[in-house]
């Protein structure tokens, strides 16, 4: 079910993936001043410095969606699922037969990750993200079962994006997956619910008072995602614009030689036309 602006969603299935780190990419985004004409013949990155991470964690947050979407029918998959009083929320929630997953999603293409017991450095910085899955895992874990009124589990799921992924000899206080690897490993695992189990979950699930304290809140999400998509879009031609600069720039080196060259070799032959 989409969203109209000025109405509210009536489950989260309305909420796009990356929704929130959208919003915050958006907000610092809007203070960036437009480019001139100049910065944009010469391709200038529209992007504003401080909205980077948020742009790289939402196109993230995007490219798992796409990957969960090979888990089928069985599965029902929420985005941006809201939690507690604030705008804290959790990037992916699964609920199909072989469980209830909660999934948070790092972006670190272009770094090396390193991951053992609770334990998870990036370019050999310690980070909190083993810390924030497990933290997220047990909040979720503790609200799904309060709505169910039993105790239904939600497994944390880390899936990292990196350059390279390796694994120390502990293993990971948390699954941590590669965005490819999801879909197989959630479908791989042994039934954990039944089909009437998983219907009565997903609609729990479904619900933001499940999860938040404010069980509808006006929002809009379409405007919001197309906005990022412009964004996106703007980044990708000023990326075009330095490419094709680049290339005229090397055909200009490469032709100064050429041109000197000929030069070099057709002046006598002009001269003894000329005498």
């Amino acid at each position: 079910m989409g969203e109209v602006r000025g109405s509210a969603p009536l489950t989260l299935r309305a909420r796009k993936p990356g929704y929130a780190v959208m919003q915050e990419c958006l907000s610092i985004q809007s203070g960036a001043p437009a480019r001139t004409r100049w910065q944009r013949f010469w391709g200038h990155d529209p992007l504003h410095p401080d909205a980077r991470s948020w742009f790289k964690g939402a196109i993230g947050e995007r490219e798992v969606a796409t990957a969960l979407e090979s888990l089928g029918p069985d599965f029902t998959v929420l985005h941006a699922v809201p939690v507690g009083k604030h705008e804290t929320d959790i990037d992916h929630l699964v609920i199909g037969p072989t469980g209830v997953f909660s999934i948070n999603t790092k972006n670190h293409s272009g770094q090396d990750v390193w991951v053992g017991g609770r334990t998870l450095m990036v370019s050999g910085q310690r980070t909190r993200h083993m810390h924030s899955a497990l933290t997220e895992g047990e909040r979720a874990t503790r609200l799904l079962s309060a709505a169910a009124g039993g105790p239904i589990l939600v497994q944390p799921i880390l899936v990292v994006a990196a350059a390279k992924l390796r694994f120390g000899d502990k293993a990971p206080a948390v699954v941590t997956l590669r965005p490819q690897e999801i879909g197989p490993w959630i479908t791989g695992l042994p039934r954990a619910h039944s089909d009437e189990a998983v219907h009565y979950l997903t609609m729990l699930a479904e619900e933001r008072g499940t999860w938040h304290v404010d069980a509808v809140v006006i929002n809009d999400t379409l405007r919001h995602v197309q906005r990022f998509e412009r964004l996106e879009r703007d980044r990708q031609q000023a990326e075009a614009r330095r490419a094709l600069l680049r290339k005229a720039r090397v055909v200009a080196v490469l032709a100064v030689p050429a041109g000197a060259l000929l030069g070099y070799w057709w002046a006598p032959a002009i001269t003894a036309l000329g005498a």
